[in-house]
């Protein structure tokens, strides 16, 4: 639910219809928050989608500022097998990931949806599907 460097923080999961902004917790990483209590680091199930008050920032490999033309996004979790390495990542309508630790801080966005709990493995390895190369 949380990236390996927010596992040392408070936490809890996040809740249909909550505003969230990300947030840098001091890790290493970013990950979302309430906006009222910024020590707490709200987690997201894979598959739970996202709506931003507006198209989505980032910082691309070579520093560059990248905003996507995208407001909504679906949380997923990739390259689970690689130890002591991000996880947590937004999928995009186009297909695009970008992982949560490159998205600039102070974003808001509210949780729209949360997935349902997967009934087969099948199910549950189709809502962690997207495997990240770069």
């Amino acid at each position: 639910m949380c990236d390996y460097s927010l596992h040392m923080m408070r936490t809890r999961p996040a809740k249909v219809g909550e505003k969230v902004i990300t947030h840098d917790f001091g890790t290493g990483t970013r990950g979302f928050a309430a906006p009222e209590d910024c020590s707490v680091a709200v987690c997201l199930l894979p598959g739970t989608e996202l709506a931003f008050e507006k198209p989505v920032k980032y910082q691309a490999t070579l520093k560059f500022r990248v905003s996507t033309d995208h407001t909504v996004a679906i949380f997923r979790q990739i390259n689970k097998g690689a130890l002591h390495a991000n996880h947590d990542a937004l999928e995009f309508p186009d297909g695009e990931v970008v992982l949560l630790t490159r998205l600039y801080k102070g974003q808001n966005a509210t949780v729209l949806t949360l997935p349902t709990r997967a009934k087969t493995a099948a199910e549950a390895e189709s809502q962690q599907r997207i495997a990240y190369v770069g």
